[in-house]
């Protein structure tokens, strides 16, 4: 059984490997203008739907909330897998800035994109987590929502809870004054486990959109309250969806 999934987990890198190289051709046109930037975005989705075909993983993504393509938010969904960008990048209408860390840069091809399209931080550097906040602030500026995993990192056991939230993206939502949208991703980590194997079994990947918190009226007094209110909504949904499976 080990060995199946071991050559099921190295068809799956092969596919995705080939098919980001031939994307990139295209991409990297779209990557030399900001103004082409949602373009070079969209060929990541088709990237990741083409990925997930040949890799037998399905997706499902449930709105509780249909986010406006002409407003800005900061998502903010829980980290359990590799999957986690891709997935969500799905379900995520339009373009939208990642927050992740700067080892993302160093892959070669995709470290390009991620670095041109997204906002790479050393979170062990003070100096690259306020130049990640900045960045940030611009890009909401410009009507760019931001995705920003609040854990700021993945949970390496307890899982499905997870461990506590930083206050960064709502520090970010609370002076930028844009609503905080919570993102539940249950599954992702049943799919491709953070275990070290990089073993990817078929599933599937389900996404749930929750209504957004307004941080109009709020300062920065209200970030407690508020990192406790976005974790206790997506703590219910992940508990929930591993007790009933759905």
């Amino acid at each position: 059984m080990k060995i199946l999934k071991r050559i099921f987990s190295f068809w799956c890198l092969i596919w995705v490997s080939v098919i980001y190289i031939v994307i990139f051709f295209f991409q990297f046109v779209f990557l030399q203008r900001k103004k082409w930037y949602p373009a070079a975005h969209f060929l990541n989705k088709v990237w990741t739907r083409i990925f997930f075909s040949t890799s037998f993983i399905r997706t499902r993504f449930v709105y509780k909330f249909k986010p406006d393509k002409n407003s800005t938010y900061v998502y903010c969904p829980n980290h359990s897998s590799y999957l986690d960008i891709p997935v969500s990048t799905l379900a995520i209408p339009g373009y939208a800035k990642y927050i992740g860390k700067s080892s993302l840069t160093k892959v070669p091809l995709f470290g390009y994109m991620f670095s041109r399209l997204h906002i790479s931080v050393d979170r062990d550097k003070q100096f690259s987590r306020y130049r990640s906040m900045i960045k940030c602030f611009y890009a909401l500026d410009r009507g760019i929502s931001v995705v920003i995993f609040p854990e700021g990192t993945i949970p390496q056991k307890g899982l499905p809870k997870m461990i506590p939230f930083k206050d960064g993206p709502f520090r970010i939502a609370i002076e930028k004054k844009v609503p905080v949208v919570p993102v539940t991703m249950p599954y992702n980590r049943k799919i491709l486990p953070d275990d070290g194997k990089y073993l990817i079994k078929p599933g599937r990947a389900k996404v749930i959109i929750h209504q957004p918190i307004e941080t109009k009226g709020m300062s920065l007094k209200d970030i407690g309250r508020l990192k406790k209110e976005v974790f206790e909504i997506i703590e219910k949904q992940l508990l929930l969806s591993d007790k009933k499976n759905i």
